[in-house]
């Protein structure tokens, strides 16, 4: 499993592609595309996704009898790195060319400084009247963002403010490729340069997910938050076998990284447009849709802090996940987190159930934590919702790390719940 949650990461080098991945995944296990300006025709027993902007994804299963409710689980497609501004290339001292970039998401910005990096993302072009999309991939190392020597500051290693606008942008060239950036990304489009009419491109590390420790026990990657329980949903809801009573939805949010208001993100209509447009498909009316609400059941999985082996101190003193140590059950006073008594109860049935093991978190009562995808779509289809987990080390760094038994949990606990 994790080899395989490998490749699904080193595919989905920007939120596009990880979307693009997955619907090619649910084309070969037979789902169906329902697409937002068309009108739905669906039967129950069938298995369908829809996308949104290319970037978020919803795949849907129905039983063949009557529902009787949705097990529906939610993680997002986006992690922090940095966009590429329009007009980007500026040159230095007539020697080199820099690309102009800006923050996308909180991440930790040391760590994608010395590492060979590249571009990914998509451009809009216009064909026989219609603005289309063409993912972007330059598929080599092109990048770097290189640090300054030790020499000219003496005090690096006592704690460095990086500025976005002045230590952050990559290294692209020598001057003599000025203006060529564009054509990198047409080339890599399959298009001509002079047609493309928009673009949405960010950086992403190169290096590749890997085994680590004694027994290769922990994994590094970028992106596992939150690729890890976005591949973990879908092989999940392709998996299970199928409810007879149940409705399943594996919803992808795109933007939770930047608090998720867009129109493809959690704070978005996207799932309750779903919802709606299945119960007008099936005929059915409002109070049916109320009761299937009151009915149904969602996990909000976005990965969570396992404790830190050199600063044990940041963890809460008595919910402290480890990596391996399963399935993390997040907890928020002030509901950052949606968990309560009675989605906790439900989560601890399900992995009971899946025989995996599950651990608890919450913030210190003195450090802010930041929040997730379940309060946020809760707003807009009112349901009992749990969020949940994977316990990772370094979160938002560049390149991250977990445990290798972990992603099996996960899978084997919402196919379980799908089921």
């Amino acid at each position: 499993m994790v080899e395989k949650l490998f490749s699904f990461i080193e595919k989905s080098v920007s939120c596009f592609h990880a979307v693009n991945t997955i619907q090619k995944e649910l084309e070969e296990a037979g789902f169906c595309q329902l697409k937002e300006n068309e009108e739905w025709q669906i039967a129950a027993g069938g298995k369908y996704y829809v996308v949104r902007n290319g970037s978020s994804i919803a795949a849907i299963t129905l039983p063949s009898d009557e529902i009787k409710g949705f097990h529906m689980v939610a993680a997002h497609s986006d992690s922090p790195t940095f966009k590429i501004k329009e007009n980007p290339e500026i040159a230095v001292e007539e020697q080199y060319i820099k690309l102009n970039t800006e923050k996308y998401g909180g991440m930790i910005l040391s760590t994608w400084l010395d590492r060979p990096l590249s571009v990914a993302g998509r451009v809009i072009v216009k064909e026989n009247g219609e603005f289309v999309s063409r993912l972007v991939n330059i598929d080599k190392d092109l990048l770097m963002i290189p640090n300054v020597a030790i020499h000219m500051n003496r005090d690096m290693n006592k704690g460095v403010e990086y500025n976005p606008q002045v230590d952050m942008l990559p290294l692209y060239a020598g001057i003599e490729k000025k203006g060529s950036f564009q054509e990198e990304i047409a080339k890599a489009a399959g298009v001509e340069k002079e047609d493309i009419l928009g673009s949405d491109l960010f950086l992403y590390v190169r290096e590749k997910g890997r085994r680590f420790g004694a027994d290769g026990e922990f994994i590094c990657a970028p992106k596992l938050d939150d690729l890890e329980c976005a591949f973990a949903a879908i092989e999940g809801i392709i998996h299970a076998k199928k409810s007879s009573e149940y409705g399943n939805i594996a919803v992808i949010f795109d933007n939770e990284e930047v608090g998720s208001g867009t129109k493809q993100g959690a704070d978005s209509t996207f799932l309750a447009d779903i919802l709606t447009r299945i119960k007008e498909s099936l005929g059915k009316n409002d109070s049916w849709f109320c009761r299937m609400a009151a009915n149904s059941f969602m996990i909000s999985a976005d990965n969570a802090h396992a404790v830190h082996p050199n600063h044990t101190e940041k963890a809460d003193p008595t919910n402290r996940p480890f990596l391996n140590g399963g399935i993390v059950v997040k907890y928020h006073g002030s509901q950052k987190y949606t968990t309560d008594g009675i989605s906790a109860a439900m989560m601890q049935d399900i992995c009971k159930r899946a025989e995996v093991p599950c651990q608890t978190y919450a913030n210190r009562s003195d450090i802010v934590g930041g929040s997730t995808l379940g309060n946020i779509s809760t707003a807009h289809v009112s349901v009992n919702t749990v969020d949940i987990g994977l316990p990772q080390l370094a979160m938002h760094s560049a390149y991250e790390t977990a445990g290798a038994k972990d992603i099996q949990y996960l899978v084997r606990a919402l196919t379980t719940f799908f089921a």
